[in-house]
């Protein structure tokens, strides 16, 4: 009942010729202005967005303050060498091994006397400046195969189902140690929800079977095989050889320092000989170099070597097997020969059809 009248609003108005009283009610005026004041007082409400930040001590949160993080490119060229054996590190430049040289002091600290694992995996770790062609542009983070020459216990299961036609390509995948070999007939099975490709790690497929391929488009996405991931080509056992015995590696920006990227992998264990594992450096820094955007100045940065249990970590100097600045002239015959190889694989695809 109070709600009623609390809702009516109504005037007594007095007749000027009589006695009698007139009741004026004012309630559809009084919600109109109402709905006009509430309408206002939403319109002033502004939605107030929270910016994330990071971690900030209790002792610093209420002062308006700008995080500083440390730089992550590590430059100590400023530094003056050490001319003894004894130093404190933080005041001289790091010291620079060659690779047998660094393989060496691992194998003296894994010795059986030591941390007893002779075996242990040797680590690379590879620093990289991810800056682009502009100032503003970043390197986008990226994922790649290197091919070794001497492949060791990766520790991975890798299955490689390679499509192709032709009795000669069959069987010279199956030589080189794919996990399984197929045409049209592979295709189907796909189809048809016989054979799963989540089971399966790599897709390799010739160019004589592209026509067919692409109605798995939809189901194998970025997996397609393309020529510039690799996994389509006419050498069927060169592919099959880098996907099964190659290092596996991605290159990842620094969530708070766009410019800083680092790769880690692993090239080998230290009970490998020494020019083995050298080699098989020689061949990831090669690989991650052609990656480089097109600008002046170093890509890779800094290249360090370690081996767990032991917290050590080496520097070397990867500019011995690598170019330290850009090359124009490299890059562009490194460009003229994708170009060739594209369109020679586009030749194939259409002799194919």
């Amino acid at each position: 009942m109070m709600s009623l009248l609390s809702s009516m609003r109504a005037l007594a108005v007095r007749q000027p010729t009589g006695e009698a009283l007139r009741c004026l009610h004012l309630t559809a005026v009084t919600d109109a202005a109402r709905k006009g004041t509430r309408e206002k007082a939403r319109k002033k409400k502004v939605k107030v967005e929270v910016k994330k930040v990071g971690f900030i001590p209790h002792n610093q949160r209420d002062k308006k303050i700008n995080v500083k993080r440390a730089d992550k490119h590590v430059d100590d060229s400023w530094k003056q060498v050490s001319k003894d054996d004894v130093y404190v590190g933080r005041y001289y430049r790091w010291p620079v091994y060659t690779v047998a040289e660094a393989i060496q002091c691992h194998r003296e600290t894994h010795h059986p006397s030591m941390y007893n694992v002779p075996n242990a995996p040797l680590n690379v770790e590879i620093e990289l400046n991810m800056q682009g062609e502009k100032a503003t542009r970043f390197v986008d983070n990226f994922q790649r195969m290197a091919m070794i020459p001497h492949k060791f216990d990766h520790g991975e299961d890798r299955k490689i189902i390679v499509f192709t036609k032709g009795n000669e390509e069959v069987q010279a995948a199956r030589d080189a140690g794919a996990s399984l070999v197929g045409g049209i007939e592979l295709i189907k099975d796909i189809t048809s929800g016989e054979l799963l490709l989540t089971d399966y790690q790599y897709i390799i497929a010739h160019p004589n079977i592209l026509a067919e391929l692409v109605a798995l488009r939809g189901l194998m996405k970025r997996k397609f095989p393309n020529p510039k991931s690799e996994t389509l080509g006419a050498n069927l056992a060169e592919m099959i050889v880098k996907f099964s015995n190659g290092i596996s590696y991605s290159a990842s920006k620094d969530e708070y320092q766009q410019n800083f990227g680092l790769i880690t992998a692993s090239v080998g264990t230290l009970d490998m000989d020494a020019k083995h594992l050298e080699e098989n450096i020689s061949y990831l820094l090669r690989d991650v170099n052609t990656a480089r955007p097109k600008r002046d100045g170093h890509f890779i940065t800094r290249v360090l070597l370690k081996s767990a249990p032991s917290s050590e970590q080496l520097k070397i100097d990867p500019f011995v097997y690598v170019s330290e600045f850009y090359d124009k002239n490299a890059a562009k015959v490194k460009r003229d020969a994708e170009a060739v190889e594209e369109t020679e694989t586009k030749q194939a695809t259409a002799v194919a059809n």
